[in-house]
């Protein structure tokens, strides 16, 4: 697909900004992997290699009978008994003695003792825990950052950089769905109010007035009483008071531009009222537009993060970054969970801004770039 010549200009405009070209590159490159979290933090094997055959526990239920035990649940790959079990091919002795056995099997000497060995083998993800998965761990949690959690546990002993990766994808995706939504609503009813003006610019105005005097929070805390919360239900929310951040600036731009003459010329024509607003005027106003989008997305990460410090956001067990800062501030004993929570939002946010920063300002014809 061949760009127009306008936005040909303003792809160089963004790339000629070299903060914003970089931090593009950067986010997108951490938000596409956390995009495969369950590939790189579970505590299921990616592969189960099993008497010749292999397995794929990441995408399949498997019961522990598949691999030679007593119970038809699900395998739980982190005991050392099913452990033992895959790699010694089913092996009796497993239940007695695990450890003895991968040792031996894994050192050769089982398969010197034992007539036809099939030696089985497990690859694991790169961090082979769960954000819910409870760890065994030495001594009190939360634990320090160690060998085995590379950014320690939290209080209940969940691995913390597990969480920090699906909490990263949970945050960057509400905020994009919520700055979406919040943008296409609150930049069509200021389109509608500027554009047309006289009475449906007055009832939008009393509205908007009367809406925006809602306090948001205690509604928040009223639905959170009455329903479980959950993601959709918490972008919902979101949306029905966010959509109002666009709107006053939308409105100012079409009052202002809806009596341009290129807009006269276009009703003489017997253009329609939807084509001159979304095609010929919208685009005037993309710039002042695109620059509340920062504080849109970063405002929606803020909120995420608030209600879930207070208790009133998504469930205790999601893998949320405000819980993180809760926990943080309930453990000052632990400092480590409170600077992973810091540099987490810290380079998320930044990262965002300056990618905004960039597309306002290639949007904007004022600006060039070398």
């Amino acid at each position: 697909m061949t760009l127009s010549p306008l936005n040909q200009r303003r792809w160089r405009n963004f790339r000629s900004n070299r903060r914003a070209f970089w931090s593009l590159i950067i986010f997108c490159l951490l938000f596409g992997l956390s995009l495969f979290a369950e590939l790189l933090a579970n505590d299921r094997p990616l592969l189960v290699s099993y008497r010749g055959d292999l397995y794929a526990p990441i995408f399949r239920f498997y019961p522990e009978t598949a691999f030679g035990g007593d119970f038809r649940t699900e395998a739980v790959y982190r005991d050392i008994e099913v452990q033992c079990l895959i790699i010694s091919g089913g092996m009796d002795a497993c239940w007695d003695d695990p450890q003895t056995v991968i040792d031996a099997a894994q050192t050769g000497a089982l398969a010197e003792s034992v007539e036809n060995f099939q030696q089985g083998w497990i690859l694991w993800p790169p961090v082979p825990y769960a954000y819910n998965t409870v760890n065994d761990i030495e001594g009190a949690a939360p634990s320090a950052p160690d060998e085995n959690h590379w950014l320690g546990t939290d209080d209940t002993a969940r691995d913390v950089l597990a969480r920090v990766i699906y909490g990263f994808r949970l945050s960057v995706a509400f905020a994009l769905i919520v700055t979406f939504t919040t943008s296409v609503i609150g930049v069509a009813a200021g389109a509608v109010q500027g554009y047309f003006g006289g009475l449906i610019d007055l009832i939008f105005q009393r509205v908007i007035e009367i809406w925006s005097s809602t306090p948001q929070l205690y509604i928040i805390i009223i639905v959170a009483a009455i329903y479980q919360m959950n993601f959709w239900l918490l972008v919902i929310l979101m949306t029905a008071f966010g959509w109002m951040g666009l709107v006053g600036l939308v409105r100012a731009e079409f009052l202002r531009a809806r009596n341009f003459e290129y807009v006269r010329a276009a009703k003489a024509l017997g253009v329609t009222d939807g084509v001159i607003m979304f095609r010929h005027v919208l685009p005037n106003a993309m710039v002042a537009t695109l620059t509340f989008l920062p504080f849109i997305i970063t405002g929606a990460i803020g909120t995420l993060a608030t209600l879930d410090f207070l208790g009133f956001g998504l469930p205790s067990a999601s893998p949320s970054l405000g819980e993180l800062t809760l926990q943080a501030k309930r453990n000052l004993q632990a400092p480590w969970l409170a600077f992973t929570a810091f540099t987490t939002f810290a380079i998320m946010l930044s990262l965002m801004v300056f990618v905004f920063e960039g597309v306002r300002d290639a949007f904007d014809p004022r600006k060039t770039f070398r």
